[in-house]
């Protein structure tokens, strides 16, 4: 086949075909408008640029619709191209937008500076507290640390920083959006101290602050989040901290939260450090703080599992 003739596939033919003539279902609970999340049990696909690009979020894969085929059938690109052209037509990612000309872009940290401080009683406040349930003390914490921000809609921004400090991105969460700051990277959101002996790591900001909210904001505990990612960046801030204090995956009750918490475990062995399972009740902390958000007293969160030493100290046996 021509390359004229792969050209129309490649434009006929969205990666959300592919995936879902494979077996894939798409996750609307996790979609936003610019990244599509498709499942197939423990199998996650995330599918972007309108259905002409996609990437593998555990792993380095990424591409366009025939590097898709390739991936999930490990078949040569040749055969790719009869695989793809079979779906000629089928369409299930919605077309792009056209927009006009694009207005002047922005640092990443201009366009947090931009963003109002996270305020009480503010359209934020209201989304966080009203809607996910997370309690004044905590809001009053984070915006003391200035590492949420009002974003457009009612949504909240949640500052990552990488491990010297500097802002690299930000998670974006509102009641009818979600996603991650353009050109921004991944690495960690984070609230706590400096003087800490254990980090929880969550998939998201909001489950890593009802997770605090849970347990009362420990003083010898990080919180963090990935923010659903695992870029490099992300991995070298957890590889940074793991060996410093006891690494807790407390990533969702799902199959996916399940990869990542090995993940997490595999980081601790080579860095040497203490590991521990740390599972919600609900599906993640958000939900369970939204079960619990009626009690009196709102006991601790429950680990899963024992405090485990992955590694023997030097001299031990």
């Amino acid at each position: 086949m021509d390359r004229q003739k792969i050209e129309e596939l490649r434009e006929r033919v969205s990666c959300g075909a592919v995936l879902v003539d494979a077996g894939f279902a798409i996750d609307t609970r996790e979609s936003s408008r610019r990244a599509v999340k498709f499942r197939r049990g423990g199998e996650i696909v995330i599918v972007t640029h309108g259905g002409a690009g996609w990437f593998d979020p555990l792993s380095d894969e990424k591409g366009d619709v025939f590097s898709l085929a390739v991936f999930l059938e490990k078949i040569p690109f040749k055969a790719s191209i009869a695989r793809v052209g079979r779906l000629a037509g089928m369409n299930f990612m919605p077309a792009p937008r056209r927009v006009g000309a694009r207005p002047a872009v922005l640092s990443v940290g201009d366009n947090w500076e931009r963003r109002p401080r996270l305020i009480r009683l503010s359209p934020a406040w209201r989304y966080l507290h009203d809607t996910r349930a997370l309690p004044w003390q905590v809001l009053r914490r984070v915006a003391q640390m200035d590492i949420v921000r009002q974003g457009p809609q009612r949504s909240a921004w949640f500052a990552h920083h990488d491990e010297a400090g500097m802002l690299s991105g930000w998670e974006e969460r509102g009641p009818q959006w979600r996603g991650f700051s353009t050109g921004g990277s991944k690495t960690l959101f984070r609230l706590g101290g400096k003087a800490i002996t254990r980090v929880c790591i969550t998939e998201a900001a909001i489950d890593a602050l009802s997770l605090a909210a849970l347990e009362n904001i420990r003083p010898d505990t990080l919180y963090a989040s990935t923010g659903g990612g695992w870029s490099p960046s992300t991995v070298r801030a957890i590889e940074t901290i793991a060996p410093k204090a006891m690494l807790v995956a407390a990533t969702d009750a799902d199959p996916q939260g399940e990869v990542y918490a090995d993940r997490l475990r595999q980081i601790a062995d080579r860095v040497g450090g203490d590991f521990m399972r740390l599972r919600p009740h609900a599906i993640d902390w958000n939900e369970e703080l939204k079960e619990r958000q009626d009690e009196k007293d709102v006991p601790h969160a429950r680990a899963a599992g024992s405090r485990v030493k992955l590694r023997p100290p030097d001299g031990g046996p």
